[in-house]
């Protein structure tokens, strides 16, 4: 009893395996049977994914970038007027044991006025002023660059110092951009609801295009008893065939962008003295594009599916 309960068992799993294998080849047999309505239905999912895909990935750069300057950012100290070299040194050797600074370099008057004279607009008011005169209007300037951290309690520290005159650290440009990008975070969080949203419906129209067109055969195997996973699981494997292709149809999309706009990108940064280069998405996140296509268009057919099933479902008389 236990054998033949085994035995039977084991058919039946066999047989379901078999009808999972059988949907999925039927399923990709019919997007090759059409190939320009397949190629139609997948291309327009790739766009709706390929949108906001695209926008976080800018985000996703930028951020990258916002983190670079961070971590190379720098706090001026314009020291008082009058105070000697001996001063200046003591205070550099003070300020070079705190953890929180990571180099210091002093910039003399001399250095800032040789700095200033290279600008042709500023060497002829130097020239009219006298080379002595801006040389005293010039400060000694402590160039610092914090460690990793947050950098606002070092230059509030600076500035109670009673040697600083003047501490210049522009942080509200950076709040700002962290700001605008948690917000275009969240407007692509909608933005890509809203295309996962079209995608599915996509789907969902194809599959049911494909049930009306094949609702005399589904007819008759309700009649003889096929049960609605039976009947459903091909259209299932047809939605998510149709997913897959459109996520790997996204991802290429994105790569051909990325590697058009990554040398012009590259020779822009490099003038600007960076090596910022554009990344494009990695491995598991692709994966995970992947499965959440497959999984759209999987959920895009059920609903289609279970929907046309009850309404097409014959009576008995």
């Amino acid at each position: 009893m236990n054998e033949r309960t085994a035995a039977t068992h084991s058919s039946r799993t066999g047989a379901w395996l078999a009808h999972h294998g059988f949907s999925l080849a039927a399923s990709l047999g019919r997007m090759l049977r059409t190939p320009w309505a397949s190629l139609l239905t997948v291309g327009v999912m790739a766009l709706a994914l390929a949108l906001p895909l695209g926008l976080w990935l800018v985000l996703h750069n930028v951020a990258q970038l916002d983190r670079q300057v961070q971590a190379s950012h720098e706090v001026m100290v314009y020291l008082k007027p009058g105070i000697d070299d001996a001063q200046v040194q003591a205070l550099q050797q003070r300020l070079q044991q705190r953890s929180d600074i990571a180099s210091l370099a002093r910039i003399s008057p001399e250095q800032s006025l040789a700095e200033m004279r290279r600008r042709e607009d500023l060497a002829a008011a130097i020239d009219i002023l006298g080379t002595d005169a801006a040389r005293a209007a010039l400060p000694t300037v402590l160039r610092v660059v914090p460690r990793q951290g947050d950098a606002h309690p070092l230059a509030a520290g600076l500035q109670a110092l009673p040697e600083t005159d003047r501490v210049q650290y522009d942080a509200r440009w950076r709040e700002r951009l962290q700001a605008w990008l948690a917000f275009a975070l969240r407007a692509v969080q909608v933005m890509g609801a809203l295309m996962g949203l079209g995608a599915l419906l996509v789907v969902g129209n194809t599959v049911r295009l494909d049930i009306q067109a094949r609702r005399e055969e589904i007819s008759v195997l309700q009649l003889l008893g096929a049960s609605d996973g039976f009947v459903r699981r091909p259209f299932l494997y047809l939605g998510a065939c149709y997913g897959l292709a459109a996520g790997a149809l996204a991802l290429a999309i994105l790569t051909l962008a990325q590697l058009a706009l990554r040398l012009p990108l590259a020779e822009l940064a490099s003038r600007y003295g960076s090596h910022f280069a554009l990344q494009g998405i990695d491995l598991w996140p692709a994966l995970g594009v992947l499965a959440a296509a497959g999984l759209l268009g999987w959920l895009g057919a059920g609903l289609v599916t279970s929907q046309q099933l009850r309404q097409n479902r014959p009576r008995r008389a």
